[in-house]
């Protein structure tokens, strides 16, 4: 029953990471369909959102499965519960990349405008942080988790600076305001993946070492008595 038990484990963890990088290539394609102004690429990411919300349906009923199967141990029972959540976000990561989509086509109706938000250097470090608590949950390493949190700042000021610089310019020019508002709502929504890629991070750092370090809590990179054996 153990044996069993491990490679449900191994076969969630798998399925799991299938479905982060399904999350990955959403942003890009959502990325690529602002860029281009190509509606064909909008429609990927969404076709692409559907499947990971099935993906989503089946990570939820495996794990529900696997503790119904058995009580697990301390670690086991963490690195389900932190699948659970993670696969939440990587969810959320899906229907915010089909948000940027959204916002592409509208764009591509519009007239071109100049745009004073660098959108791509915004979803490389959006990307990277997504890539990163992947790479984090694959090794189970806390300090690759712990790099995560530490680009969120980052996101956060691009945000930030991009508010300010376009609600001047829908002051500057009130007939593109409509065009503005489309990228400002762009930005937010990066700026919320990066969110959901420190929620993942966050799931890490709980799964390997016990701590909860929502809210800036600080933890201890000292390994746990029951630390995860790499599921």
């Amino acid at each position: 029953m153990r044996t069993r038990f491990q490679q449900g484990l191994d076969e969630l963890k798998e399925r799991l990471l299938e479905m982060g990088g399904m999350a990955e290539a959403a942003i890009e394609l959502a990325a690529d369909s602002y860029r281009k102004r190509d509606g064909r690429l909008a429609q990927q990411v969404f076709e692409r959102e559907k499947m990971i919300n099935q993906s989503e349906r089946a990570i939820d009923e495996m794990a529900v499965d696997l503790l119904a199967m058995q009580q697990p141990m301390a670690t086991d029972l963490r690195f389900v519960l932190a699948v659970l959540k993670i696969n939440s976000d990587l969810e959320r990561v899906g229907d915010l990349a089909v948000n940027i989509a959204q916002r592409s086509l509208d764009l591509a109706l519009e007239p071109e405008v100049e745009i004073p938000v660098d959108i791509a250097r915004m979803t490389t470090a959006v990307s990277t942080m997504v890539r990163r608590a992947l790479e984090s949950f694959l090794s189970a390493k806390s300090e690759v988790a712990q790099a995560v949190l530490e680009m969120d700042n980052i996101v956060d000021r691009m945000k930030d600076e991009a508010f300010i610089n376009l609600v001047a310019q829908m002051r500057a020019n009130p007939d593109k305001v409509r065009s503005y508002l489309d990228v400002l709502l762009i930005t937010r929504s990066l700026e919320r993946i990066a969110d959901h890629a420190t929620n993942i991070a966050e799931d890490v750092i709980f799964w390997v070492s016990g701590a909860d370090v929502r809210h800036n809590v600080r933890f201890s990179q000292e390994p746990d008595a029951d630390a995860p054996r790499g599921h």
